[in-house]
């Protein structure tokens, strides 16, 4: 009995799930505004709400 096969299909199945998921996360991250002009302003929000509540303490 020939198990290469079993193994082929495995292996293109696990690819075609893990390019799909990329290529999911990508379009629903650009949806979103991840990629535009405005995409690292959370960030920077951030950073400014972590020196916020330093300067409090």
């Amino acid at each position: 009995m020939d198990y290469t096969w079993p193994s082929v299909y495995f292996a293109y199945l696990f690819f075609f799930l893990m390019f799909s998921l990329a290529v999911f996360f990508f379009v629903k991250t650009a949806k979103d505004g991840y990629w535009g002009k405005d995409g690292e302003d959370i960030k920077f929000r951030m950073l400014e709400d972590d020196d916020q509540r330093r300067s409090h303490e």
